[in-house]
């Protein structure tokens, strides 16, 4: 039995392009077979670690980080809706949408990896924030998603309150940003190869038939 092809997907849950990366790698995995050849492991990456518990209105804070008027805001936001679309995924912006912290979904996110559902609750998570209009900070949000995808809730948020687990979380961000991890999505293949970035399926594709030939 040949080794299963290691994908890292370094981003945050709070990341439109993340998602728009995802679904787009999703599909090139699909469309080429190889669901059961490949291992997807997520990695932690908080856009906004120092985002206060009351998060921040988007509008503001994308204008403050990245200078961006609200007619660009717009128009990206519009561009997102119809990548995000293609994909069937749902981008809901909203003028009172508020930007989370994402710390504790990332602790949930490694507890839930040890039960095979990293993906499934990255992407409910995700879906929570963007398509339903939810604050991925709130725990009772984060205990909705663990319940619907079949987890403990109870066991999980009692990880939140746990240094070690914070710490796992800082370390990894700290690990991938020392391998050079400044923009996400990053997608890392078998740890040798990376690609940044939401990229067209095709470049997906290529990627992984190239890595597979090898293989």
């Amino acid at each position: 039995m040949k080794e299963k092809l290691k994908i890292d997907i370094v981003s945050d849950v709070v990341c439109p392009w993340c998602t728009i990366g995802y679904k787009r790698l999703e599909k090139a995995i699909s469309e080429l077979g190889l669901q059961d050849q490949v291992e997807i492991e997520w990695q932690p990456f908080e856009l906004n670690p120092h985002m206060p518990a009351e998060g921040q209105n988007v509008q503001e804070h994308i204008a403050e980080k990245y200078g961006s008027t609200l007619e660009q805001q717009k128009e990206s936001q519009e561009h997102m809706a119809e990548a995000g679309a293609e994909l069937g995924f749902t981008f809901d912006y909203f003028d009172d949408m508020r930007m989370s912290n994402t710390l504790e979904a990332h602790i949930l996110l490694e507890y839930a990896k040890a039960f095979g559902k990293q993906t499934e609750l990255k992407m409910r998570l995700t879906t929570a924030f963007f398509s339903e209009r939810k604050d991925v900070s709130k725990r009772d949000v984060l205990k909705e998603a663990l319940l619907d995808i079949g987890l403990n809730a109870e066991e999980a948020l009692a990880k939140l309150d746990s240094d070690d687990a914070r710490y796992e979380v800082k370390t990894k961000e700290a690990y991938w940003q020392n391998m050079g991890v400044k923009s996400v999505p990053t997608i890392v293949f078998n740890r040798k190869s990376a690609v940044t970035g939401a990229q067209p399926v095709d470049v997906f594709k290529q990627v992984l038939s190239e890595l597979t030939a090898e293989a």
